[in-house]
C-alpha cells in the first residue's frame, strides 16, 4: 500500500497468514500513511480469527473500507465505492458465502449513523480509535445480526491493546510506516482532524522501540514516523517522564542497521529547539521535512487559528538549514481559504519565493462540515480559486525542478527497494524522497549505496552506480 494524495484507493495485499479456519480480508484504504499502518494492524488484530489477506473483494469474507475525510467529497466517494461492493455481497450470498462489509477511519467517524442510514448492508462502522476491538465487533455483527457502530473515543488507548505487528508495513521489506501520535489539539479553522481522530496522544516510548525494533530485525533500514502532529510527540519515557520527538529520535538512531528515520506531519508550532538540534547531530536523520505552513498571509493564518505568524516560519527555516544545511523542505498549501484577497494570495507567493520548496501539495480550499471556515463568509468563487491554485502549483513545479536540477552531477547515497521498470534497472530513494533508477543487479537490493545523478526526470532521477558498487 502507499499514500494516495489523489483519493485513489490502495489495497492490502500480503503472505497469507498460517492461520485456520482461514477467512479472506480484503483492506481498501483511501488517504495518508497512517491510514496504510492502521489497514496493516486491522489485518494484525484480525489475524487471530483466521483472516488472511486476499487480493480481491470478490474472494473476501470481509472488506474493510479505510476511509479519509480530507480531501474534496470524501463521504460521497466512500458510498460510490460501498456501491460497487454491495452487489460483491449479494452475488457471494446468493452462492451461499456470507461477506461481511466494515466502515473504518475518519468518513465513518465523522458520518457513522449516515453510513448505515444510507447504505444498511453495512455491517461495521467504527472510528480510527476503536480498531483493537475488531475481533469483539466481528462477533457482535454476527450475533446480533444487525450493524454494529463503534465511533466514541474511547478512554482506553488502542496502541495498549494491538497485537505486535507480526509483518511490519514495508514497501521491499526495506522501508516502513510506524505511527507513534494520533490526534491533533490545534483546530486549524479547515480541518477535521480533531473532531474525526480525537486529542493529541503519544505512544509510550518503550512500545515505539519495540516496534521499530522488530522492524529492523526483519529487514526495513528507512522507518517513517507518522503522526497527525508528530513533532507534538510526548510518550511516556521507561523512568516515567515525558520524552519529546527529539529525544526518541536519538533512541532510535542507536538501532543497528537502521540507517534512515523520517516523520510526519509536523506543526510549525512545535518545530522547537531540541527537535533542530537533532537534524544537526543525527545523520539517520533524513535531510526532507514536511512542515506544512497552509498560507503566507498572516491574516488568513490568523483566520486559519495556525497560531504562527509567516515570518515565524521563515525564521523556523533558517534556523533548520542553518543547523543542517543539506535540509530541503515540503509543504502544504491552501488557496481559497474564506476571506483571501488577492494580497493575501500574494503574500502566500511571496513566502514560497522567500523559501524555497523541493516538494510541495496544493489545494482549493473546500468546506468540511463542522468546521469552523464551512461557516464562514466571504467564501471565495471557484474561478479565483482556480486561477490561484494553478499560478501557486506552477510556481512550486518550478521549484521542484530546480532543486532536483542541483543534483544532476552529484554523488548520493540511495537505498535500493525493489527493480525498475526497465529490464536490468534497480530503483531506490534518495535522502529527499525522491526516486532514483540505475543500471543495476538485482543483488544490491536492500543496500543504501552511493550513485551519481546524471538526470533529471519529471517525477524522478536517473543515475549509475559508482563502479566499485556493480561488484559488491
Amino acid at each position: 500500500m502507499g499514500q494516495r494524495h489523489s483519493g485513489a484507493p490502495a489495497i492490502m495485499t500480503g503472505t497469507p497468514a498460517n492461520t485456520s479456519p482461514a477467512r479472506g480480508l480484503h483492506v481498501i484504504t483511501w488517504g495518508c500513511q497512517m491510514n496504510v499502518y492502521d489497514s496493516a494492524r486491522m489485518g494484525d488484530v484480525l489475524r487471530p480469527l483466521g483472516y488472511q489477506p486476499v487480493a480481491t473483494p470478490d474472494a473476501a469474507d470481509m472488506i474493510i473500507l479505510n476511509t479519509c475525510h480530507i480531501r474534496d467529497k470524501a463521504a460521497e466517494k466512500v458510498f460510490s465505492e460501498l456501491g460497487r461492493l454491495r452487489k460483491i455481497k449479494e452475488a457471494r450470498e446468493t452462492a451461499g458465502q456470507q461477506t461481511i462489509i466494515a466502515v473504518a477511519g475518519c468518513v465513518a467517524q465523522a458520518e457513522g449513523q449516515e453510513i448505515l442510514a444510507r447504505a444498511p448492508y453495512v455491517d461495521i462502522v467504527l472510528g480510527p480509535q476503536t480498531y483493537h476491538r475488531l475481533p469483539e465487533m466481528v462477533a457482535r455483527a454476527a450475533r446480533a445480526g444487525g450493524a454494529v457502530i463503534e465511533t466514541d473515543f474511547p478512554a482506553e488507548q488502542k496502541f495498549d491493546f494491538l497485537p505486535e505487528a507480526e509483518a511490519p508495513q514495508t514497501a521491499g521489506n526495506y522501508t516502513a510506516f510506524l505511527t507513534i501520535q494520533e490526534g491533533c489539539d490545534k483546530f486549524c479553522s479547515f480541518c477535521v482532524v480533531p473532531y474525526t481522530r480525537g486529542a493529541e496522544s503519544s505512544r509510550p516510548v518503550l512500545s515505539v522501540l519495540a516496534e521499530a525494533r522488530r522492524m529492523v530485525e526483519s529487514g526495513v533500514k528507512d522507518i517513517s514516523l507518522l503522526g497527525q502532529n508528530v513533532n507534538a510527540y510526548h510518550g511516556e519515557g521507561p523512568d516515567g517522564s515525558t520524552w519529546g520527538l527529539a529525544q526518541l529520535a536519538y533512541e532510535l538512531a542507536k538501532l543497528p542497521g537502521l540507517s534512515r528515520i523520517r516523520y510526519m506531519t509536523s506543526h510549525p508550532r512545535d518545530m522547537d529547539d531540541a527537535l533542530i538540534a537533532a537534524h544537526r547531530d543525527l545523520p539517520q536523520l533524513m535531510p526532507f521535512l514536511h512542515l506544512p505552513v497552509q498560507a503566507g498571509s498572516d491574516r488568513i493564518l490568523r483566520a486559519m487559528n495556525r497560531g504562527h505568524t509567516a515570518d515565524e516560519y521563515r525564521d523556523i527555516v533558517r534556523r533548520l538549514r542553518e543547523a543542517r544545511p543539506d535540509l530541503a523542505l515540503s509543504s502544504d498549501f491552501i488557496v481559497g481559504h474564506p476571506g483571501e484577497t488577492d494580497e493575501d494570495f500574494e503574500a502566500t507567493m511571496q513566502l514560497v519565493r522567500d523559501v524555497g520548496f523541493a516538494l510541495a501539495y496544493s489545494f482549493k480550499y473546500s468546506p468540511r462540515p463542522g468546521t469552523p471556515a464551512a461557516g464562514a463568509g466571504m467564501q471565495v468563487p471557484e474561478d479565483v480559486k482556480d486561477a490561484r491554485l494553478q499560478a501557486l502549483q506552477a510556481l512550486l513545479r518550478e521549484q521542484q525542478d530546480a532543486f532536483n536540477a542541483t543534483l544532476v552531477g552529484k554523488t548520493i547515497p540511495v537505498l535500493f527497494t525493489s527493480e525498475g521498470r526497465k529490464p536490468g534497472q534497480i530503483a531506490g530513494r534518495s535522502p529527499w524522497l525522491q526516486p532514483v533508477h540505475v543500471s543495476g543487479p538485482k543483488h544490491l537490493i536492500g543496500k543504501e549505496l552511493p550513485v551519481r545523478i546524471v538526470e533529471r526526470l519529471t517525477n524522478s532521477l536517473s543515475g549509475v552506480l559508482e563502479e566499485e558498487c556493480v561488484s559488491a
